[in-house]
């Protein structure tokens, strides 16, 4: 393995108190809720406030959110995604033309949940009020900030994508609040955003109930009638985020934690569960080749079944038992092969983290969908919408059907990892489908081949795309694309920026933290 990407950072520690982020302002933003006397909650939701101000590229105001949340000893999960309007159905958006979900409009558009979960996380688990967790992400977006190197060119390639496909009124908008009159931004130059600080306030002073019932409900259906969308007030109002139990698996005398469907945090735990009886050797192309076959299985699964879990067919619980494992781990050969979804009824982004003096602890994820999400922007709000009904089915026999009020296939996944009911920490990796193939090999780095949790996520990743093919980056040694060829696996090296995630690691070391950010971004901590 080269180790020219280990070397690139030292593994940070921490005494008190930790944010880690993949952009230092929010990392900051975080940091100053301690200063004020917030706990890991305040901190979490502060960071994620500022993100959708300093990296709209990834997230936003009108996306989703997860979380997993140690609180006084006790570890909770938060599912704030959105459902489908219950206006929408296969049938409308057949009529209007299209043969499968559109990527942007507003028919992907589903409610976004991001601010009912901030408002709820601050409310059960928080030391401060919602108001004074925003005022940093109201302060970066008033008076604006330096576009990080990182944030910058993912701002320019993104917008120049959008430009190219996005050229009807309803985007007029989101290209006056993320172009300097149709310039885009790009690394180093001051961006502002003086409808999404105003929206961040109402959003703080409400406790988000202006998003769903006020003011700012009737601007986005405002907006939503003004261009045939489907989104009406009765679905902003009867939305809720749910507190739900996380599944876990014990691999190597560890707790892995993730969140049950619809998101995709199953997927890790089913290759885990394929991998722990296997023999694993650091360096060995038989446990890359391993860790691809596994996670082709897991996903040929889940992204047939995995669904809003109110419509699932399949117990998710099911999917990382022995019954399965023992099903289908006789898939892994040695050599690569085309995995495909068995009828069980015959035979299932931005990520941060931060922890706090008393050992609470906050792994938490929020996204809106291929960069900046529909291309939508709401008039005055500076909210830009998720385009996260993309995932649907078009298919009415698909698991992951359109249907009204219905939560798609998720890809954003907290993780969190305990010991004997002991809290060890979260972890994260983000990235649309690369995110459990990033936990499996941060967890693996760790867990299997003794690394800390900044050598975890340095060290290179390999990415399964589909059938055969498996990109890896360019940091492995040479070796190992021809060898996984002779495996009969499709390799690339994948040079390009951002294809293999970003992460966060914080490991509760019972008198301090010991702490990892990604290299791969402008990934920063602040700590003390």
């Amino acid at each position: 393995m080269n180790n020219q990407y280990l070397s690139r950072r030292k593994v940070t520690y921490a005494k008190n108190q930790v944010v880690a982020s993949s952009e230092s302002l929010a990392s900051q933003a975080g940091y100053e809720m301690f200063k004020k006397g917030g706990n890991a909650i305040d901190a979490a939701i502060a960071c994620a406030a500022a993100l959708t101000v300093v990296e709209p590229c990834s997230n936003g105001i009108g996306s989703d959110c997860f979380a997993i949340v140690h609180y006084e000893g006790k570890t909770y999960g938060l599912n704030s995604s959105g459902y489908s309007s219950k206006n929408i159905s296969i049938e409308k958006v057949k009529e209007r033309g299209y043969h499968e979900m559109p990527k942007f409009g507003v028919i992907p558009v589903t409610v976004p949940g991001t601010p009912k979960g901030w408002a709820t996380l601050i409310k059960k688990f928080g030391n401060l009020s919602l108001e004074e967790v925003l005022e940093p992400a109201v302060r970066l977006a008033r008076n604006g900030f330096c576009l990080s190197e990182n944030v910058g060119y993912y701002f320019d390639k993104g917008i120049e994508a959008y430009q190219k496909v996005n050229k009807t009124a309803e985007y007029n908008h989101f290209f006056r609040t993320f172009t300097d009159n149709g310039r885009r931004y790009k690394a180093g130059d001051i961006f502002k955003n003086d409808d999404l600080a105003n929206t961040l306030e109402e959003i703080g002073k409400t406790g988000a109930q202006s998003f769903y019932k006020g003011d700012l409900a009737k601007k986005i259906v405002k907006f939503m009638k003004k261009h045939h969308g489907f989104i009406d007030a009765d679905d902003l109002a009867k939305y809720d985020c749910q507190f739900v139990e996380p599944m876990s698996l014990n691999y190597r005398g560890y707790d892995i934690l993730e969140l049950p469907p619809n998101g995709q945090g199953l997927t890790c735990l089913m290759a885990l569960n394929l991998l722990k009886d296997k023999e694993i050797k650091k360096d060995d192309i038989q446990t890359i080749h391993k860790q691809i076959e596994s996670l082709k299985i897991a996903f040929s699964d889940t992204q047939t079944y995995l669904t809003d879990p109110k419509f699932m067919k399949i117990k998710p619980e099911y999917l990382i038992s022995d019954d399965y494992k023992n099903l289908r781990e006789k898939d892994i050969t040695d050599q690569a092969k085309l995995m495909s979804p068995i009828d069980y009824k015959s035979s299932g982004t931005v990520y941060l983290a931060t922890a706090d003096s008393s050992g609470n602890m906050v792994s938490f994820i929020q996204s809106n969908y291929m960069g900046f999400g529909s291309g939508l922007v709401v008039e005055g709000t500076g909210i830009s919408l998720q385009n996260r009904g993309h995932t649907f089915s078009l298919d009415p026999n698909h698991h992951n059907a359109l249907e009204p009020r219905k939560k798609t296939y998720h890809t954003i996944i907290p993780g969190f990892i305990k010991k004997n009911n002991y809290a060890v920490g979260p972890f994260g990796v983000m990235g649309g489908f690369m995110q459990p193939q990033g936990h499996l090999q941060v967890l693996m780095n760790m867990f299997d081949f003794g690394m800390n949790p900044q050598e975890a996520l340095d060290a290179p990743r390999f990415r399964w795309d589909k059938e055969l093919n498996v990109a890896l980056e360019p940091y492995f040694d040479p070796s190992i694309e021809e060898k996984l060829k002779s495996l009969g696996h499709k390799v690339s090296i994948d040079h390009s920026r951002g294809g293999f995630g970003r992460g966060q690691i914080i490991f509760n070391k019972k008198d301090h933290y010991e702490v990892g950010t990604e290299t791969r971004c402008n990934g920063h901590i602040s700590c003390d």
